[in-house]
């Protein structure tokens, strides 16, 4: 009867937020009607962040907000591969594999380095470079036990990852548009080698249309599949450069795939082996596409503009800078990879 209570509690408590991002969404999906041009998923983004910094500024959306913004965008990225096929991962090849590989290890090397020269420790830099080069918020947390990072440090980071996140989310389709014009692996391989958390990907590739967003997905899907070896290679790197009291080990803790990953490949592998009823398809990207919408509108209602700027000038030079190199980087990278 207890345990009944308490989870009740839970289900009330996540309520509020999670019904205000639907309706956020509802309201992008109405709105989107007479601005295709825009689409539900910007609209979503936006308009949460408008509310989200205004009158929907409140503690009680937190805990729903959390909930729509992680585990929707999960099942979304999930549905999302049974719509997608090994030909159609076949269109990125080994070019696409080696220009991520590219574009990580030289956003973490270049971002560790910048980080060093602006007098940033090396657990606040390690993580900035992780977090940008994977996948955000979830590096970020994946690398820092293997580091031995403080909570501080940690949040600090993602608040930074964050801000510049949203910020090249929606910038990358104004400039994939004006460089690439109608190559879509190119702007597909800007965005998904380049923005920082899945939901970012998925909102700026919105943007430019649902193929684009498709592809990528896979690109950061890549980037999420190295996030074992980043983990290890970290904690591998801050064990020789550092000496560490016996009292405070570095943490061995292992860094396993998201399951969202492994839904999502395994779903790949079921749709490129057996061929789906078209009903299963459009089913899956019907949900796929709600569960996308309202996870944009709870990450617009949760990102708060005043705790990025009580951070102050350095970590916004930092991470504006960063920005920078990883757009360089992606841009000339694809150009030599001729996408």
């Amino acid at each position: 009867m207890k345990n009944s209570t308490l989870d009740l509690k839970k289900i009330v408590a996540v309520l509020p937020g999670l019904a205000t991002a639907f309706i956020v969404a509802v309201i992008s999906k109405i709105l989107a009607i007479w601005l295709p041009t825009l689409g539900a998923a910007t609209i979503a983004i936006l308009l949460g962040i408008v509310l989200g910094n205004t009158i929907l500024k409140h503690p009680v959306l937190e805990k729903g907000t959390k909930i729509a913004e992680g585990k929707l965008l999960e099942f979304s990225v999930v549905l999302l591969g049974a719509t997608v096929t090994f030909q159609t991962i076949a269109h990125i090849g080994l070019k696409g594999g080696i220009f991520v590989i590219l574009q990580m290890s030289l956003t973490i090397i270049a971002t560790y380095i910048l980080g060093k020269k602006l007098l940033f420790s090396d657990n606040m830099s390690l993580l900035m470079a992780g977090g940008n080069a994977v996948c955000g918020s979830s590096a970020i947390a994946s690398i820092a036990p293997s580091i031995h990072a403080k909570e501080e440090e940690k949040g600090q980071i993602i608040t930074l990852v964050n801000l510049l996140g949203t910020i090249l989310m929606l910038l990358l389709p104004l400039i994939a548009s004006f460089l690439y014009g109608t190559n879509l692996l190119a702007k597909s391989a800007l965005v998904g080698g380049t923005l920082q958390s899945v939901g970012q990907v998925v909102a700026s590739a919105s943007m430019i249309n649902s193929e684009v967003v498709e592809f990528a997905m896979l690109f950061k899907i890549m980037r999420i599949m190295l996030l074992v070896v980043v983990v290890y290679l970290f904690g591998k790197f801050k064990a020789r450069t550092t000496t560490v009291a016996a009292t405070s080990p570095i943490s061995t803790k292992k860094a396993g795939l998201p399951w969202y990953v492994v839904g999502f490949v395994l779903f790949c592998i079921i749709n490129s082996l057996i061929t789906l009823p078209e009903q299963v398809s459009e089913t899956a990207h019907f949900f796929s596409g709600w569960f996308e919408i309202t996870a944009l509108a709870a990450i617009g209602l949760r990102l708060d503009f005043q705790k990025f700027f009580k951070e102050g000038k350095r970590f916004l030079i930092y991470g504006l800078s960063v920005g920078v190199i990883q757009v360089i980087l992606a841009i000339s990278l694809i150009r030599l990879f001729l996408f």
